[in-house]
């Protein structure tokens, strides 16, 4: 049986907690015939429509770019408006309700390459054209690490792109536009983010899946020096107002966990307990007008199902108070990728 797939996942069943409660998942993708670098190659509507009916009340998601569906041919930097338009079929379907209550994709988040500075206007103009209801704003990747066993998933495998300045002038174009930047980097650039993300005070700014926190490879054993680093640049980026933090990416194997290579799969207790301390942290330096929990879907599913992690979420989150709850499960994310509720 492959770890990672359905029939893997369905070997831990519990019971939904807090049925009822409201979420948004600000953070899935939607790929096929992806390359095998995880074990499954499918995740459309249909997948996540069966993971957002598996018990708990997923309203809204918001789709993040994954370099699928771009076009086969036209200029280079043309071809990630591909995925939007791709993306926005799929959103139209969900909409019909034919899949369930739930919306998927209410807001699109795409790709642009800001590295071509001003001149990524049209760029951003077409994609918007391609969802003028749903595009909210893009992702461009700029993890870089320097040991070569850490995976650099970057489009642009460039070191210091924060701080380029073809970079910034094509992010102050996408903040005058009203859109915003997802950041997706390793542990050991969030001070370059710190210093971006000032740089450009009226670009609103989402840090992926906690920061990027890497506890394998040359990072393995280390939690020392590691989470000492993570800490410092978490608390760094906690003090631009423009900036929001999503809560999760912590089924990456890259995190340090065993969880996907287990016989049976973790359950939300155990779950809970292992990324209430990384998760609490967080909490504590954005406030939970700032966090949002994320699925991170299908990516952390080669580890726990969508149900247990949901169900991990809304454990570690007891002690907060119901507004507080209220805004890390759906009101952060509504706000930030601006969904009709």
């Amino acid at each position: 049986m492959p770890f990672g797939g359905n029939d893997w996942l369905a070997l831990t069943q519990e019971p939904a907690l807090e049925p009822e409660l409201p979420i948004c998942d600000p953070h899935h993708h939607f790929w096929d015939f992806r390359t095998t670098r995880i074990p499954y190659q499918r995740y459309l509507l249909h997948e996540l429509a069966d993971d957002m009916r598996s018990g708990h009340n997923v309203r809204s998601t918001v789709f993040i770019e994954a370099r699928a569906m771009y076009r086969a041919d036209g200029p280079e930097e043309m071809r990630p408006i591909g995925e939007v338009e791709f993306v926005q079929g799929l959103a139209a379907a969900s909409a019909s309700g034919l899949y369930g209550p739930g919306r998927a994709a209410a807001a699109i988040v795409g790709h642009a390459n800001l590295l071509l500075g001003d001149r990524v206007a049209p760029v951003l103009e077409a994609l918007h054209a391609a969802s003028p209801n749903r595009f909210r704003g893009i992702r461009h990747s700029v993890t870089w690490d320097p040991h070569p066993e850490v995976e650099n998933t970057a489009a642009h495998r460039i070191q210091g792109q924060l701080g380029n300045e073809q970079f910034r002038a094509g992010a102050r174009v996408l903040a005058g536009m009203g859109l915003s930047l997802e950041g997706w980097m390793y542990f050991t650039q969030l001070e370059e983010l710190a210093a971006f993300a000032k740089a450009i005070p009226d670009l609103p700014i989402i840090l992926n899946h906690i920061g990027g926190l890497v506890r394998t490879g040359p990072y393995a054993n280390k939690d020392d020096e590691v989470l000492a680093t993570w800490r410092r640049g978490i608390a760094a980026v906690a003090a631009c107002p423009n900036v929001t933090i999503k809560l999760g990416g912590m089924g990456m194997p890259r995190t340090g966990f065993d969880w996907h290579s287990r016989q049976k799969p973790i359950g939300s207790e155990e779950l809970a307990a292992a990324i209430s301390p990384f998760m609490t942290y967080c909490i504590e330096q954005f406030g939970p007008r700032r966090c949002m929990f994320e699925s991170n879907f299908p990516v952390d599913k080669v580890s726990f199902s969508y149900h247990v992690m949901y169900n991990a979420f809304k454990r570690l989150s007891k002690s907060y108070t119901p507004t507080e709850r209220a805004q890390m499960f759906h009101e952060t994310a509504v706000r930030v990728y601006r969904i009709p509720v």
